[in-house]
């Protein structure tokens, strides 16, 4: 019985052998022919007297030792082939283990816009789901340095209603509350910690000068890099935590005007329409009420400056002759076509004050006072100082809302 192997095989035949049988003794013998070609001859016995071709005794131990070289040869060729590839591919994944450990992605976390992941796993445990398929966009979060607060006031109300505001909700917001005002005043310069804006605007209450303050006031925002402009009267005062909260759930890349409006109805007007057509036009729309405080997104914002940034608001006012809290609307919903959100924890001078309930001062962003012609105040009723040391009852609110205030008497 003869098997022939081509000229590769062979050698690599003769190579196994060499290491297997080093003494011959497996019965396997080389030649070389002429035409390069191996030929292995197994020994085989002749056939005996009456076997009539059979086979010696021994012809199947032979055959099982030579399966068991072949058997041998190729497991020994697996393990030097494996121990090649296998050190190499270890050290490859082992080193992009490594890299991929050092890479981190770090977003930055504020108060109101946070990211959350789902798939956050701690040391030493395998993530089961890719994280940025998981991942999820938490309610938006904004930060006191977010808003930008506006306080209108004029110089005859510098020492009656400013002191109630600085001593109380101006605490919480220093940095982010600017008071726009029509005269210069170094004392009240020195307690906002120089945050007296002077308009150069009228000191009268007229139509035109409230429109130039508020002008003035949209302007200043549109400089800063805040992303709420949050504009309030003189006689408001202002639960900053509150107003945090609320703006938490706006986005302020998006289009949002945030205020309530005085009147039932929307208010409608008459407007001249163009020299061509000669032709009146009535205009309807809302707008929030500046006595209770409104705020705008900085994308809105941004949308009204070509009509309205640059001294243009007052421009505006002019035209439909009306003042600054209506022309505000006026921009906002008829020329932009963008609605007024309404937020009833807005409060003005407007309402009776007295009817809101003391249980819901917590989630209420504004409240006002107001002073009657016959000395009648119109005020939250709420305990704490007398009467007579806190007449607009703004002291007595604050120690209610921030009992730990530094100016409140401990109870």
């Amino acid at each position: 019985m003869s098997v022939l192997l081509a000229g590769s095989a062979r050698s690599g035949l003769v190579d196994w052998g060499r290491v297997l049988c080093p003494a011959a003794n497996c019965l396997l013998e080389v030649a070389e022919e002429e035409d390069q070609q191996a030929v292995v001859e197994l020994a085989l016995e002749e056939p005996g007297p009456g076997g009539g071709g059979a086979m010696s005794r021994g012809l199947p131990g032979r055959r099982v030792l030579q399966a068991l070289v072949l058997v041998l040869a190729t497991a020994y060729a697996t393990v030097l082939l494996y121990q090649a590839v296998a050190p190499r591919q270890w050290i490859d994944d082992q080193s992009v283990d490594e890299i991929s450990g050092d890479v981190s992605l770090e977003m930055p976390l504020p108060r109101l816009v946070r990211f959350g992941v789902a798939g956050v796993v701690a040391e030493d445990t395998v993530a089961v789901t890719p994280s940025v398929a998981t991942a999820t966009i938490a309610p938006f979060s904004t930060d006191l340095d977010d808003v930008f607060i506006s306080v209108k006031t004029t110089r005859h109300y510098h020492h009656s209603r400013l002191p109630a505001i600085i001593n109380t909700w101006f605490q919480f917001a220093k940095d982010q509350t600017w008071f726009f005002t029509d005269r210069d005043d170094p004392y009240f310069h020195n307690q906002t910690n120089g945050h007296m804006i002077n308009t150069k605007c009228s000191s009268s209450h007229s139509r035109r000068a409230l429109c130039c303050k508020m002008s003035v006031e949209f302007d200043r925002f549109l400089e800063s890099s805040r992303k709420w402009f949050c504009h309030f009267d003189d006689d408001n005062y202002v639960n900053v935590p509150r107003l945090l909260k609320l703006l938490d759930n706006y986005n302020p890349r998006e289009d949002w005007y945030l205020g309530r409006p005085s009147i039932p109805t929307p208010l409608e007007i008459v407007r001249q329409g163009s020299e061509s057509s000669k032709r009146s036009q009535k205009v309807r729309f809302w707008f929030a009420t500046g006595g209770a405080g409104f705020c705008i997104s900085r994308a809105l914002a941004l949308k009204m400056t070509p009509v309205a940034g640059g001294g243009k608001f007052i421009t505006v006012g002019d035209r439909i002759r009306l003042p600054d809290d209506v022309t505000m609307g006026y921009i906002i919903e008829h020329m932009l076509k963008k609605q007024l959100t309404v937020i009833d924890q807005f409060h003005s001078h407007l309402e009776i004050l007295k009817f809101l309930n003391k249980d819901t001062f917590h989630d209420q962003v504004s409240f006002s006072y107001s002073k009657g012609p016959r000395d009648d105040w119109n005020i939250v009723k709420i305990d704490g100082f007398s009467i007579r040391d806190d007449p607009k009852r703004f002291k007595s609110l604050h120690c209610h809302l921030f009992p730990q205030a530094s100016n409140c008497p401990h109870r």
